[in-house]
């Protein structure tokens, strides 16, 4: 399958990307993960558009980040730094990785394919990806040199020098989700469609 037969694609209720040329789709967002997504996305917002850094966009925005096969990865939230801000914008997906990538684990995320997801940003050239796990409270900061953090509930996510002056308090963002004590990250089922590239 190619990015252009994906945008033409209609699976309602389901989010799909494409991987190497291989359709994989999962099923909606939970509740919770809905609810942390959108605070980080309120938090980013506020902060790009008070100082005019770029562009943030929605959940499940579509980003081409290889050819021949194609791989259009969706990240929760992204941003894009003002200088990289497509003109006109494209009617598919953008050719390129965003500065940032925000992923919040759901249910059905399976550790390896989150670390993959995780490398694909990586390659494409995003610059900061943030992992955010609202089960267990934490969050993994990945860096294009190849670096990692571990941040507890107490810790704040930063910018650096993606967004400089950014910080967000991940008990700010957990607040409101303590009648909810699972982990979210546990083996399940694949939920892989195969369709071979074209």
């Amino acid at each position: 399958m190619t990015a252009d037969q994906l945008l033409q694609l209609r699976l309602p209720g389901k989010r799909a990307e494409l991987v190497k040329g291989v359709l994989v789709v999962r099923q909606p967002a939970s509740y919770r993960h809905g609810e942390v997504t959108v605070r980080l996305t309120k938090a980013l917002v506020l902060f790009v558009d008070a100082h005019d850094l770029g562009r943030v966009l929605a959940a499940e925005t579509g980003f081409k980040l290889e050819t021949s096969p194609d791989t259009v990865r969706a990240p929760d939230v992204a941003f894009v730094s003002k200088a990289r801000i497509p003109s006109p914008a494209p009617k598919g997906y953008a050719p390129f990785a965003p500065d940032l990538a925000v992923e919040v684990l759901s249910p059905d995320d399976r550790p390896g394919e989150v670390l993959a997801k995780v490398a694909d940003w990586l390659r494409a050239d995003s610059r900061l990806v943030w992992v955010v796990d609202p089960g267990r409270r934490l969050a993994r900061v990945y860096r294009a040199e190849g670096t990692e953090s571990l941040l507890e509930e107490t810790d704040a996510l930063e910018g650096e020098d993606v967004l400089p002056g950014f910080s967000c308090q991940l008990a700010e963002v957990f607040s409101r989700l303590a009648a909810f004590a699972r982990p979210l990250w546990r083996p399940q089922p694949a939920r892989h469609t195969g369709v071979p590239s074209a």
